[in-house]
């Protein structure tokens, strides 16, 4: 999820260098939609996995 939220950041980006002003505001907007799911996941995560006190997997 992470890779898609870089995706959209990257196309946002080359957007706003090409002067398409509201396409780059969406990628924006749905890139950091997608970083803001992932950070919530990841912290979720962490969580579950300190109070099952289970050991990392290799």
């Amino acid at each position: 999820m992470l890779s898609w939220a870089l995706l959209f950041l990257i196309l946002a980006l080359v957007a706003a260098v090409f002067g398409f002003g509201g396409i780059a505001s969406a990628f924006g907007s749905i890139a950091q939609i997608l970083f803001v799911i992932f950070l919530i996941l990841f912290v979720v995560s962490l969580v579950v996995r300190l109070v099952r006190g289970g050991t990392p997997r290799v």
